[in-house]
């Protein structure tokens, strides 16, 4: 049998010889239908170029948006519309020049009651806390050693008076017997030493017995001051000593005061003003800078500054009827220093700080909006005084100033404070959403921009 034939007869047992068995659980691949499904006509699922082309199509569109949103040169697209914005009119107004700083709250006199003598603590006459008034009684020691020492120097006084007595009769003798040449004259000159000898004795025990006097003074402690009284530091039935911490510490709070520094390039400003007899007021606020405390005058200023800070340092005084203030507490101090009348202001939200320096955005009569440097003045709450930059009747930005450029157009959606309608702009949809992002803005910023705005004819 030759290749030939060899083929032929292999040929015709393939179909039986290599025809495949079906596995168990095997698929069987079924003949194409016409109108079957094309994945399976193809062999290949279509799900992958799906994604691929809604990809495509997503980031066309997020590039159309991006594009239609900025302008070629980088500001706002006149495609997109005017931007709603809150505005406000430059106008003349007054400014409290005043010095904002960080006291403490500083009693007038801070007093520690001390025993000027030894010896045990009878009794203890204040309760903690008390307010007690000069002179009042507050402790007794125990007074009978120095009662005892007084009487003792009074004797010795009696028998020194005696001798210096009968010095004095004797010198009188000595001298007519000196003038009578009885006697030798230098026994009359040592008696009259002898009797200054005896004065000298009996200052002496004069001056011990008004020492015991003074500790029995000392041994009865009165308040020395006008305040109160703070926690007992040592009990009854002690034993206590000229070198102890103390009884008690008395601290005076009406009136008190409140020290706080200010910057030296303020100094000649305060100096000029008291040195003309104008009083200083001084308004003080809680730690949070909200609630009102107290309002007082400028007692005197320090007499030199501190090179390490650059500031002197003040003191204000306060009645304190109601108090409010305490010792060691921490308070916000304003010193008015003196107002400004009739000065260009501008609300302190239209302020802007950025690349061109302190800047605010003028409304054109385009409306349109432009970057206009300024120079600021002092700064008095919501407002702040302009030095140069702005005209009274000048309109800028005071709310919506974070969306815009130089140039951007913008319509009034807000004018101080009040809701105005303005011109619509150019793409309605665009800028109703924008207006309504801008109402978010104006709830996070500052009141000064007026309440946010309702929908306006040009919105519509």
């Amino acid at each position: 049998m030759d290749d030939r034939t060899h083929m032929v007869e292999n040929e015709a047992l393939a179909p039986f010889l290599f025809r495949k068995t079906k596995k168990p659980n095997q698929e069987v691949r079924r003949p194409h239908r016409p109108g079957g499904d094309p994945a399976t006509r193809t062999g290949k699922p279509l799900r992958p170029a799906i994604l691929i082309v809604l990809a495509v199509l997503i980031g066309f569109a997020t590039y159309h948006f991006v594009t239609t949103q900025r302008a070629p040169t980088g500001g706002l697209s006149r495609d997109v519309g005017a931007q709603p914005v809150g505005a406000a009119t430059i106008t003349l107004g007054d400014i409290n020049v005043i010095a904002g700083r960080l006291g403490t709250v500083t009693p007038l006199a801070n007093v520690t009651v001390k025993t000027q003598v030894n010896g045990q603590l009878q009794e203890v006459g204040f309760k903690e806390g008390q307010i007690v008034k000069k002179g009042d009684y507050l402790a007794q020691i125990d007074p009978r050693p120095y009662q005892l020492a007084a009487s003792q120097y009074e004797g010795q006084l009696i028998h020194d008076q005696g001798l210096l007595d009968q010095a004095r009769a004797d010198m009188i003798r000595y001298e007519t017997l000196v003038k009578q040449n009885s006697i030798a004259r230098q026994t009359a000159e040592d008696q009259a030493f002898l009797a200054k000898q005896y004065e000298g004795s009996v200052k002496t025990d004069q001056a011990q017995i008004d020492a015991q006097k003074l500790n029995l003074t000392y041994a009865h402690i009165v308040s020395p001051i006008d305040g109160r009284v703070g926690l007992r530091l040592v009990d009854a039935g002690n034993y206590v000593q000229t070198t102890d911490t103390g009884i008690a510490v008395l601290t005076q709070l009406q009136p008190i005061s409140v020290i706080f520094p200010v910057p030296e390039d303020i100094i000649p400003s305060i100096m000029e003003e008291l040195k003309a007899g104008t009083p200083l007021e001084v308004t003080i606020y809680d730690r949070a800078n909200v609630h009102k405390l107290a309002v007082g005058k400028v007692m005197t200023i320090d007499n030199q500054i501190d090179t390490t800070t650059g500031t002197a340092k003040i003191r204000a005084q306060f009645d304190n009827f109601d108090d409010l203030l305490f010792p060691n507490q921490f308070v916000n101090v304003q010193l008015l220093i003196k107002p400004l009348q009739g000065i260009v202001t501008a609300p302190l939200t239209a302020i802007q700080r950025g690349a061109p320096g302190t800047y605010v955005y003028l409304i054109g009569s385009d409306n349109t909006v432009s970057e206009r440097k300024v120079a600021l003045g002092p700064q008095d709450y919501s407002k702040v005084a302009i030095t140069s930059g702005l005209s009274p009747g000048d309109r800028v930005v005071v709310d919506g100033a974070d969306r815009l450029r130089n140039g951007a157009e913008v319509f009034i959606a807000a004018i101080d404070g009040t809701p105005v309608g303005g011109p619509a702009p150019r793409n309605p949809g665009k800028a109703s959403s924008d207006k309504g992002r801008g109402g978010q803005q104006r709830h996070n910023g500052s009141d000064e921009g007026g309440p946010s705005p309702g929908p306006t004819p040009g919105a519509r």
